[in-house]
């Protein structure tokens, strides 16, 4: 009985793997928007299917970004500039891509502009440290596709939204885990509400890779000014030793961070190219082997072996 068994399983991915290897045709003539391309995922994206022969579209924050990936890239890579958290930009973004895929569509939208910052426990942010990160990981990410669907549909092409596996685990306050749920929901119902026009929907579930988003010195200038303008009441709640052990578990977690960010661009790559995409693409071995195993244990268990290295405040009361 096992002996089928173990047969079946490797049939199935035996079959699995000769069916994702089918490339779709034509992709010297294919459009690829992707957003965040300044630096890290976006990108390593643009160049990777610049050599493809793809016809890529990258947006960035600032000038300098977009003329640093136009020296590095061909003629087919072309530049604008975008801040998600501005309508009028979008808007403006959208209408420069219309101009240039024209009747034939984008064929893909890879929303890949992210943050991380503000990070720290629930009560030492406000409404608007929350805001900071929302506005661009999730708000950002709906308008950008929204402005776009209609050139995405008449493709029948691919939508990519990069999510993370903090999306399926939230280890710590501020709004990059909510944001990352709230970018799971959205491509959920747009995978289902696209489904019978052609267009897919992929989501990116990175594990811990070592990007502008996970900048060390940042945060902890950001975590020494959320530190600093508490009131007294919260510190004495926390303690010092709180906020020593917060910053030791994130310098832990930056040596862990895999430097090869090939291992996510080459998920998004496929799922643009491929003919038939995977639905969700887990990224790096911590991904696969322990973040994502442990969003399916109970409750209990996973809140356990989480905590057992969580900073411990100096009051509970």
């Amino acid at each position: 009985m096992w002996f089928y068994l173990a047969g079946l399983i490797g049939l199935y991915y035996l079959f699995r793997w000769y069916r994702e290897r089918q490339v779709v045709s034509n992709l010297g003539d294919k459009y690829v928007f992707i957003t965040g391309c300044d630096s890290g995922f976006g990108n390593l994206l643009a160049k990777q299917l610049d050599l493809r022969g793809l016809r890529v579209l990258a947006a960035c924050l600032s000038e300098k970004g977009a003329k640093q990936l136009r020296c590095e890239t061909s003629e087919r890579v072309e530049t604008v500039i975008l801040d998600v958290t501005k309508s009028e930009s979008i808007t403006a973004a959208a209408q420069w891509v219309k101009e240039r895929v024209g009747n034939k569509g984008l064929w893909g939208l890879v929303n890949n502009a992210g943050v991380s910052l503000p990070t720290a426990p629930s009560d030492w942010l406000t409404k608007e440290d929350f805001l900071k990160v929302i506005n661009v990981n999730l708000i950002g990410l709906v308008e950008v596709t929204l402005s776009l669907l209609s050139s995405v549909r008449k493709a029948r092409g691919r939508i990519i939204n990069v999510s993370s596996v903090m999306g399926r685990l939230s280890f710590f306050g501020g709004g990059y885990c909510i944001s990352k749920y709230g970018v799971e929901a959205f491509s959920d119902s747009l995978r289902r509400e696209l489904y019978h026009s052609g267009v897919k929907v992929a989501m990116i579930e990175p594990g811990f890779f070592k990007t502008n988003i996970t900048d060390l010195k940042l945060f902890k200038e950001g975590f020494q000014n959320l530190w600093d303008r508490l009131n007294p009441e919260v510190k004495h709640i926390y303690g010092q030793k709180f906020f020593d052990d917060y910053i030791q578990a994130t310098v832990d977690m930056q040596d862990l961070c895999n430097q090869d960010l090939s291992l996510v661009t080459s998920c998004m790559q496929h799922a643009l190219t491929s003919r038939h995409p995977r639905t969700r693409y887990s990224a790096g071995w911590d991904a696969k082997l322990f973040y994502l195993p442990l969003s399916y244990l109970p409750t209990a268990l996973a809140d356990f072996l989480i905590m057992r290295n969580y900073p411990r405040p100096a009051s509970t009361s």
